[in-house]
């Protein structure tokens, strides 16, 4: 068996590549379902069927009630209010704009609870991993970020939202560690994605417009095909790998997939999707990754507050 660090640094590529890929899913996906809608029920689905193989495995898959305030807490922030900030500032900025804000503002902020809140030390090594990445996409992703774009009031509060989105899931991504520490990561994992998809789903159909005409029954195969590679990949594999480096490397470290997956996306679309890739774009993804090379280097191992469950992760 792997010695514990390297098996989290191959989980961590193996995360950035699903990541990666569930752009070219996404972009998909919407252009045929309603975007909170397809999120909210691919959320849903995830949660139950990891809930429901906790259950079959005969693990526990309840939550002690003194851990239920910060589990709520986190479902919202991670999940329904990150997502539905998200996508409705999305819809009134440029996909390279709205790339730039959240990509930049998620490891920064991730950083920056995580020390408040006592997860994680600041030093040297880490602000230059933010700043090279931060860089990285600004080259990948710049010159495309005001590309057709009015400004106008509608695109700053867009552009605002994709920010406030960044900031509640790096707040609840910190919040959640403490669960991590005590509960297995599937655990949390399915709790959060199926009561926060649930949330999300409800507010898709009572405010998204078309979301009650394009219920799933009504999908097209490659609507299906996306939402599948979500469910299973996205959300069951990826996230639960996140949720499991967050509390073993701390949120910070964890973030760095933020330096990884656009890099891995740009490439995917010029494979599947023929799209072009210019000389700056390969400079922004190398530097990228650069940086989080040196942003998970030499992460510690973890040493649990409290002991855990011995189930397999």
């Amino acid at each position: 068996m792997l010695a514990e660090p390297k098996r989290s640094v191959i989980l961590f590529w193996a995360m950035c590549l699903i990541w990666g890929a569930t752009w070219i899913a996404i972009k998909v996906g919407v252009a045929l379902v309603p975007p909170i809608l397809f999120s909210g029920t691919r959320f849903v689905m995830a949660g139950a069927l990891l809930l429901a193989y906790r259950w079959a495995a005969g693990h526990p898959i309840t939550i002690q009630r003194q851990d239920c305030p910060r589990l709520t807490v986190a479902t919202l922030f991670m999940v329904t209010l990150t997502y539905a900030l998200l996508f409705w500032g999305a819809l009134h900025v440029s996909s390279g704009l709205a790339a730039v804000i959240d990509l930049s503002f998620l490891p920064v902020a991730l950083l920056a609870f995580a020390v408040a809140l006592g997860e994680e030390q600041l030093h040297s090594r880490r602000l230059g991993a933010l700043v090279l990445g931060i860089s990285g996409l600004l080259l990948l992703f710049g010159p495309k970020a005001f590309v057709g774009q009015d400004s106008s009031t509608l695109e700053l509060w867009g552009g605002a939202a994709i920010a406030l989105s960044a900031l509640i899931y790096a707040a609840g991504s910190v919040l959640a560690r403490p669960l991590l520490r005590h509960y297995p990561s599937t655990l949390i994992s399915g709790h959060t994605l199926l009561w926060g998809g649930a949330l999300t789903t409800l507010a898709a159909l009572a405010f998204e417009p078309g979301a009650s005409d394009a219920l799933p029954p009504r999908w097209n195969a490659s609507a299906w095909a996306s939402w599948l590679f979500l469910v299973l990949g996205g959300s069951i594999a990826a996230y639960t790998i996140y949720l499991k480096l967050v509390r073993d490397w701390g949120p910070s470290r964890a973030g760095a997939y933020c330096f990884v997956s656009p890099a891995i996306a740009v490439l995917l679309g010029m494979i599947v999707l023929n799209e072009t890739v210019t000389p700056h774009e390969w400079a922004g993804m190398a530097i990228m990754l650069a940086a989080a090379w040196l942003a998970i280097r030499n992460a510690p191992a973890f040493v649990p507050e409290r002991p855990m469950s011995q189930e397999m992760e």
